[in-house]
């Protein structure tokens, strides 16, 4: 519910501000957090769903813009794959660091709240972690494991709504992420499925 009031008082303050000319600004820069969803089991922590990042927007045109992300994806493991594991000793992890280029389309570009899609592609490096074998176990595994943490590409879709006001604005949005690799690693604690991420985000920044 706090987090709720603080958005919208957010919000509420960016809507307040006179709003400047889309003419005058060539895009955006910001910083955002999310939280990964599905995954909120009892063998995870609370910080493994948590994804963070920045991004930059430059418009093409009123209605389209170029956009450039980085960030860190908490959890990317199939729900399944934390379900089964929340049912044993066992505590498998996998995040991801990624970067990623795309476009995005503005619904209504001149006004100062805006619905958007957008798409994306990239790379991700992925980094595995297990524990609950116990500690010697523990550091064997994560030290194979390391070896295992490749670069793959990476896709992504979403959309969400733009507040801008003054130089500030603000982005509430949602993102579905799928790391297209396939090695054995991502086989078996994927159990056979893609790894991913469905995130809810907010972003706030400036425009440039």
């Amino acid at each position: 519910m706090r987090l709720l009031w603080t958005i919208a008082a957010a919000v509420s303050l960016v809507i307040g501000t006179p709003a400047s000319s889309p003419a005058q600004n060539h895009g955006s820069i910001d910083g955002f957090g999310g939280l990964t969803l599905g995954h909120l089991s009892p063998a995870r922590d609370f910080s493994s769903t948590l994804d963070f990042g920045g991004r930059v927007a430059v418009n093409l045109v009123p209605e389209v813009q170029a956009i450039g992300e980085f960030g860190r994806l908490g959890n990317v493991l199939p729900p399944f794959t934390d379900l089964l594991s929340s049912l044993t000793p066992l505590d498998i992890r996998a995040s991801a660091l990624y970067g990623e280029g795309g476009v995005r389309f503005l619904v209504a570009p001149r006004s100062t709240v805006t619905p958007y899609v957008e798409a994306t592609a990239g790379l991700a490096r992925l980094r595995f972690r297990l524990g609950g074998l116990g500690t010697s176990a523990d550091r064997a595994a994560n030290l194979l494991l390391g070896f295992a943490g490749t670069t793959e590409p990476v896709a992504g879709v979403g959309g969400g709504i733009i507040v801008r006001g003054g130089p500030v604005v603000l982005d509430l949005g949602y993102r579905y992420k799928q790391i297209m690799g396939n090695n054995f690693v991502q086989s078996t604690l994927g159990l056979g499925q893609h790894l991913r991420s469905n995130q809810v985000r907010v972003g706030v920044g400036v425009r440039f």
